[in-house]
C-alpha cells in the first residue's frame, strides 16, 4: 500500500505540474522517479494517463477523471495524517503558499525567518502566482491575495502591513528633461512604464486626493509582466526611460536613495493591505494553523 499511495501521488504531482522536470522539481525528487512511478501505475491499471510529447504533459480523459477522484481522497489521507500532529512537542509537516510576486517580495521576507525559528521542523513551499486560483486545485494550503480577489467561501486573515500605498516615480534627469507632471492627467504627455498581469489585463493607473479619483491609461516605451521582471521596469525607470507606478514599499529603497523622485505624491492612492486566506469547508493542517497563530501574534506580520 506504501508504494501504491506514493504512485499515487507522484501522478497527482505531476498532472498538477503539467511535467515531470517541473513536479520533480517542485518536490525535489528526480524526474526518473517520478516518471517510473507513473509508468508502474499505468502498467496496474491498464490504461494511460498522460499523454507525452517533446514539449508537453497533459493528462487523458483517464488521467483527468482519476485526478478528480484523487485529489479529494489524498487531501482526506492527508488530514488524517496530520491528526497525529497534535501529539508531538513540535509541530512539523509542509506548509504550501500560493502568493503573489508582491507578497513573496514585500510580505514574506519579514515573517518567514521568525516563522522557521520558531518551527524548525516545518517546511514552507511558496509558490508565486499573480492570478487567483483555487489553492486546493493547485496543491496549496492556503494563499495570499488583496480583499478584492478573495472569494466568498474563503476565510481570510490579515497579513503583513495593513496600509499600502501606490507609488508614482520617475528619475530626476528624465523630470529635469521632461518636467515634473503637476496633475496626474499631466502623466498621459509622458513616456510611461506599464504592467501588466499574467492574464494579459493592463491595470490603470489610480491616483486620489480629497475625494477626488482619478484612474489613467497612459502609454509608453516599455511593458513588463509579473514576476522579477518588474525589476526590469525599476531598472529603467533608474535610467530615465519614463514614469513608473508600483508599490511604495517597493519603491522605497530607489526613492531614499535619490536613484528616483516622487511624482505627484499627494495624489498616491492608499489600500488595504493582504490577506491569507484559505478554505474554511477543510480541516486546517497543523503547519497551517501553526503558520495562522504565528502572524496573529507576532507584531512583524
Amino acid at each position: 500500500m506504501q508504494h501504491e499511495l506514493g504512485d499515487l501521488n507522484a501522478f497527482v504531482a505531476v498532472a498538477r505540474a503539467r511535467g515531470f522536470r517541473e513536479a520533480a522539481k517542485a518536490g525535489k525528487v528526480s524526474a526518473s522517479s517520478l516518471s517510473e512511478a507513473v509508468r508502474r501505475l499505468e502498467g496496474q491499471l491498464g490504461v494511460r494517463l498522460f499523454n507525452r510529447t517533446t514539449r508537453s504533459v497533459v493528462p487523458t480523459e483517464a488521467g483527468e477523471r482519476l485526478l478528480a477522484r484523487l485529489e479529494p481522497a489524498l487531501r482526506e489521507v492527508d488530514a488524517a495524517l496530520d491528526v497525529v500532529n497534535g501529539f508531538r512537542d513540535r509541530v512539523a509537516g509542509t506548509l504550501r503558499l500560493n502568493v503573489p510576486v508582491s507578497a513573496a517580495r514585500l510580505v514574506l521576507p519579514s515573517i518567514l525567518p521568525a516563522f522557521h525559528a520558531a518551527y524548525p521542523e516545518i517546511r514552507v513551499e511558496v509558490m508565486g502566482e499573480d492570478s487567483f486560483v483555487d489553492v486546493l486545485a493547485a496543491g496549496c494550503d492556503a494563499g495570499i491575495r488583496y480583499d478584492d480577489r478573495l472569494e466568498q467561501d474563503m476565510i481570510a486573515v490579515p497579513i503583513g502591513p495593513r496600509r499600502q500605498r501606490f507609488a508614482t516615480a520617475a528619475s530626476p534627469a528624465y523630470l529635469d528633461a521632461r518636467g515634473r507632471p503637476e496633475h496626474p492627467r499631466d502623466l498621459m504627455a509622458h513616456s510611461c512604464i506599464r504592467g501588466r498581469f499574467a492574464s494579459g489585463a493592463m491595470p490603470l493607473w489610480e491616483f486620489e486626493r480629497d475625494g477626488e479619483a482619478i484612474r489613467l491609461d497612459p502609454t509608453g516605451p516599455l511593458v513588463v509582466g509579473p514576476g522579477g521582471i518588474m525589476d526590469l521596469a525599476i531598472d529603467a525607470a533608474v535610467a530615465g526611460v519614463g514614469v513608473f507606478q508600483l508599490f511604495e514599499q517597493w519603491l522605497r529603497p530607489h526613492l531614499d536613495s535619490g536613484a528616483l523622485e516622487p511624482v505627484l505624491e499627494s495624489w498616491w492612492p492608499s489600500f488595504s493591505g493582504p490577506f491569507l486566506y484559505y478554505p474554511g469547508r477543510r480541516l486546517v493542517p497543523a503547519p497551517l494553523r501553526a503558520f495562522l497563530d504565528f502572524i496573529r501574534t507576532d507584531p512583524i506580520a
